[in-house]
């Protein structure tokens, strides 16, 4: 493989992980939406888009390997694809976990959780942070990078707030009939670790620019 058609092989790498982010982001809203709104309907999407996402990670990963067997890259350019693959699982991760609150939506019948604004503002932040996180790829912008891992600490301070919020309502109650609270707080819980997702790719891009990598949070889903 010549360099020139290995520089359009790595353009079409930031590519697809453009789409793949793009994807996560739509889910993470149209989660949120289907909460806020009680629609069952835009929850099952959430769900059949997952499919989609699982099979960008597929396809990323094959380019990712026929670029390592098929030229020797250089240190950077073996860092950006390297780091590619390591984002790719936090972004199917970041699936994963809009579909589960797309479950919760439908197996709980959440019809709506507007009394609760708090967790829309941790959704936007969360997909601007997804977005931001595979933009500083692109356009190997460490300052962005930089800024998703700052925001993740807005994100946790949401989270305390919201459970905390639930908490006292359930206290309020004495447990009885708080599923409804319990369900958001495994909501909240979800966006909070859709959040370090994009914080460990972050971190990755990072990685890919400078060469040190500082050490990504556990992506183990709960």
């Amino acid at each position: 493989m010549t360099r020139n058609r290995f520089d359009l092989e790595l353009s079409l790498l930031s590519r697809q992980l453009t789409t793949m982010g793009n994807l996560c982001e739509t889910a993470i809203n149209t989660a949120t939406k289907a909460l806020l709104n009680g629609n069952i309907n835009q929850a099952r999407e959430v769900i059949e888009a997952d499919a989609e996402i699982d099979q960008c990670e597929k396809d990323i990963e094959r380019l990712c390997l026929k670029l390592l067997l098929q030229q020797q890259p250089v240190a950077r350019d073996l860092r950006q694809i390297s780091a590619a693959l390591k984002m790719i699982t936090d972004m199917e991760r970041i699936g994963d976990q809009a579909s589960d609150i797309a479950e919760i939506i439908i197996s709980a019948n959440i019809t709506e959780a507007s009394n609760f604004a708090l967790i829309g503002q941790m959704s936007q932040e969360a997909a601007r942070m997804v977005t931001d996180s595979v933009s500083s790829y692109v356009s190997k912008n460490l300052e962005l990078a930089g800024r998703v891992e700052a925001n993740d600490d807005i994100v946790d301070r949401m989270f305390s707030s919201v459970r905390k919020e639930l908490t006292d309502s359930i206290v309020k109650k004495n447990g009885v009939n708080a599923e409804h609270e319990v369900d958001l707080i495994m909501v909240s819980k979800y966006l909070e670790r859709i959040a370090d997702h994009a914080t460990n790719i972050a971190e990755w891009v990072a990685y890919s620019i400078t060469g040190v990598h500082e050490g990504a949070v556990d992506t183990k889903k709960i």
